[in-house]
């Protein structure tokens, strides 16, 4: 019976992970040798192939068998876009040894002069907002802090003259109930003198109505007493901080 392996394999993206991957390891090596064994000057002849040292050149090849030892051993537990690496030699083979230079091929877009210019407006856009945000803050929080104490003036004042206004109202109902309850001659009479206003009902659907807006008047001003008394500690604040 199969058994699940016991750790996930290596997943690469592509076979130029691998070819980099490789490529990066033989550079670092040649690196370590270039250190440990600097190249020595050979004779400039038109024949010469420039291995005069033998043993950095036998250090070379054991050290370029190792590592393709390592990634042969090792690609059983890798995956190329999903795909198991059943043969590690094309990508062995395809960078050289480790004498040879092996950088990645770079490649370059064409320069584009749009393109340069679109990134420098872009730059000075965002040194223009950026300007303008630093503005903004230095200006706003100042103008909002000295608009506030007038804003709460004009709401109280406001509240003030609704308030005046409602009380007008029923004090005109109250004076209007009283007329016309006697008549125009003081004579009492059978009924006793008592006669219906004219505009009775009128009368009370609007003192109903200005009694109900009272209610609801002498309900809120306990919010706009609490308003003012903040606008006026935000209004010292800001007269003793600015």
């Amino acid at each position: 019976m199969e058994t699940s392996p016991a750790h996930r394999k290596i997943e690469l993206q592509s076979s130029e992970d691998l070819s980099y991957l490789i490529s990066n390891v033989r550079r670092a090596a040649a690196a370590h040798i270039n250190e440990a064994f600097p190249p020595v000057p050979t004779s400039s002849t038109p024949h010469d192939d420039g291995d005069g040292d033998e043993l950095r050149t036998q250090i070379e090849t054991l050290v370029d068998e190792y590592i393709a030892r390592t990634f042969t051993l090792a690609a059983p537990n890798l995956t190329v876009n999903g795909l198991p690496v059943d043969d590690p030699r094309p990508y062995l083979s395809g960078d050289g040894g480790i004498g040879e230079k092996n950088q990645p091929e770079e490649q370059h877009e064409p320069f584009d002069g749009r393109k340069r210019d679109r990134v420098q407006a872009l730059v000075a856009e965002e040194e223009a907002l950026l300007s303008q945000i630093a503005a903004l803050k230095r200006r706003v929080p100042q103008a909002a802090a000295a608009g506030w104490p007038e804003r709460v003036r004009a709401g109280l004042e406001g509240d003030e003259a609704e308030l005046a206004k409602r009380k007008e109202e029923v004090a005109r109902a109250v004076r209007g109930e009283g007329r016309g309850v006697l008549g125009d001659d003081g004579d009492d009479g059978d009924d006793g003198g008592v006669r219906p206003l004219e505009r009775q009902g009128d009368v009370e659907r609007a003192f109903a109505v200005s009694v109900g807006k009272l209610g609801r008047l002498k309900g809120d001003m306990p919010a706009a007493v609490a308003k003012m008394e903040r606008a006026r500690v935000a209004g010292e604040y800001v007269v003793t901080e600015l």
